[in-house]
């Protein structure tokens, strides 16, 4: 490892552009100049990915491939390195580990840049250690021209509200170029030159990769009909016929406005979404200190919250779920937040407007504004949500009163 750092261990700035690189491509390298450049950084480091944890459930081609197209697009520029210090940590892989590691081979003094895409700072916060990884390196939001700025210039401002972090953003045109892309032109046959190095189209044309690429498909690694037998088990028949309904529903919306593997990942999470539901409150409470789930204050005195959280850990324990998207849309399928990925709204929604659910004041909006806009239906859902629970004479969660906060704004946003 320390030959491998031998050429930069005396420089005062690194940027870090991270990525599984799957392949590498010319947005990348123009992103990495353009930090380089306004930063003025020393040297860039390239660090392809070892097993990051937000893609466990997705497939990455081997990473001798990915470590070798990106030594090949970037060996013409000097100011540009790889390293496998990723690849070759066992484990899952986390930024804070790879920072805190960098950190100890480089000079005392040296200033680290890492690079990310602007949607993820909306989720930094629940990245492992964000506080001690904020204060150890300055982060580049990087973005294609056209993206929610006023959104992402107020999530970063509330960010260094929080905590003394310094987070940068950059607008880079050629980011509207994408590895996933790239891959099914590949698949497809289609032309891919000029969108990366042409060292890295003969390398992937030489080794044929992302021709025979099967696409994602969870149904291989994770037996659906096993899944639904022992939720029908676990299950009060009422429950799994709506949880069947959340399932259908999740698939149509994910459909909609996601991925052939958004659409994968709903139907999991809508299938797993009330899975510790018609646990009995005292076997609940037992799992939940048996397993060291940090139950909060608000959800220790809402019990009917118990089971979404104590959800998410019986998906991964019982399940063998390890997509934290997943099972972040099943912790907060019954309270929201703000900043909710895709998923996450897709099931809060989904649970609310599924086809078997009896007749309510406010379910056909919510189905009008489903298929409009997700913000919008969260919107309407949270604030419908939280009347109902005071109408009940409960106090409702906290985070739910942030969620409505953030959507309504959005919704003002959106008018203006």
């Amino acid at each position: 490892m320390l030959n491998e750092f031998a050429g930069f261990q005396n420089c005062k700035s690194i940027a870090i552009m991270g990525g599984t690189f799957d392949p590498i491509h010319n947005g990348h390298l123009v992103t990495a100049e353009a930090v380089r450049h306004r930063f003025n950084v020393d040297k860039v480091i390239f660090i392809p990915t070892g097993r990051p944890a937000h893609k466990m459930n997705q497939t990455v081609t081997h990473h001798e491939h990915r470590y070798l197209m990106t030594v090949l697009a970037t060996m013409r520029n000097d100011n540009f390195d790889v390293s496998r210090i990723e690849i070759d940590r066992e484990g899952t892989t986390y930024t804070i580990d790879t920072i805190t590691e960098l950190k100890k081979i480089c000079r005392p003094d040296v200033r680290l840049y890492f690079i990310t895409g602007a949607d993820a700072i909306h989720q930094i916060m629940h990245w492992k250690e964000p506080e001690r990884l904020m204060s150890l390196c300055d982060f580049v939001a990087v973005t294609r021209p056209g993206y929610d700025k006023k959104k992402l210039l107020s999530d970063i401002k509330n960010i260094k509200e929080k905590f003394p972090s310094r987070i940068h953003f950059m607008e880079v045109p050629a980011l509207a170029i994408s590895s996933s892309d790239i891959r099914m032109r590949a698949k497809e046959d289609a032309p891919i030159k000029y969108l990366l190095p042409q060292a890295v189209v003969d390398y992937i044309h030489k080794f044929e990769l992302y021709q025979n690429e099967e696409d994602l498909d969870m149904s291989n690694t994770i037996n659906l009909e096993s899944m639904k037998e022992k939720l029908q088990s676990a299950l009060q028949i009422k429950r799994y016929i709506h949880t069947l309904g959340v399932e259908s529903e999740a698939m149509k919306l994910a459909e909609i406005y996601g991925t052939k593997q958004d659409k994968q990942k709903a139907q999991i999470a809508g299938l797993l979404h009330d899975c510790a539901k018609d646990y009995p409150r005292d076997l609940q409470q037992r799992l939940c200190k048996e397993y060291k789930l940090a139950l909060d204050e608000d959800t220790i005195r809402t019990p009917q919250l118990i089971h979404a959280v104590l959800g998410a850990e019986i998906a991964k324990r019982e399940y063998q779920i390890t997509d934290t998207t997943i099972l972040d849309a099943i912790r907060y399928h019954t309270t929201g937040r703000p900043h909710m990925s895709l998923l996450e709204k897709i099931i809060y929604i989904a649970d609310y407007i599924e086809p078997n659910r009896e007749k309510f004041d406010g379910i056909e909006e919510a189905r009008r504004l489903a298929y409009l806009d997700l913000d919008l239906a969260m919107c309407f859902i949270l604030a419908d949500t939280i009347n109902y629970v005071k109408e009940q004479g409960r106090k409702p969660h906290p985070i739910s009163e942030e969620a409505l906060q953030y959507y309504k704004q959005y919704q003002e946003d959106s008018n203006e």
